[in-house]
């Protein structure tokens, strides 16, 4: 398949669920996926095309949560990154650590410092922050305020 076969074959077979589709150079696609759709979207590029899944990132933006998953198709060389957007009062998404194990961390690190609800992740347990560290408090938000007034925080929180 070449790349170019590649591309169509996303976009016809997820004709309903894209949102956008940005093919900013030969090596990078992005793909904004409907939220209800990422599962869907994610398990067909892992498992039929084989990708290998990089990482995922998250990040508060002022409208939405927005989540990056990050897949390379090494043997065309690109780089597809399958974006969804998340109400930021309540964000949730499918976790897709039941389709590769892979997610697991990275979606406890998004969950702890994004408050992002991965819905059937097997284990949303802290991860990097204090145990001390309240409820609700997510250091990565934008509306972010500092809970702890004896804290020194000049080297990230």
């Amino acid at each position: 398949m070449t790349r170019e076969e590649l591309l169509k074959d996303i976009k016809d077979r997820f004709k309903d669920d894209i949102i956008d589709f940005i093919d900013t150079s030969p090596t990078r696609v992005y793909i904004e996926i409907k939220p209800e759709s990422l599962v869907k979207a994610a398990t067909y590029i892992f498992k039929d095309l084989e990708a290998r899944f990089n990482i995922a990132s998250g990040v508060d933006t002022p409208s939405n949560i927005e989540i990056l998953y990050h897949f390379s198709i090494e043997y065309l060389n690109v780089l597809i990154s399958l974006r969804v957007k998340l109400d930021k009062k309540k964000p949730a998404v499918a976790s897709l650590t039941p389709v590769f194990k892979g997610a697991n961390w990275i979606e406890r690190e998004m969950h702890e410092l994004l408050g992002i609800d991965f819905i059937g992740h097997p284990d949303l347990s802290r991860l990097l922050l204090a145990d001390e560290w309240p409820e609700g408090v997510y250091p990565l938000r934008k509306d972010y305020k500092e809970w702890d007034k004896k804290a020194i925080r000049d080297r990230g929180v």
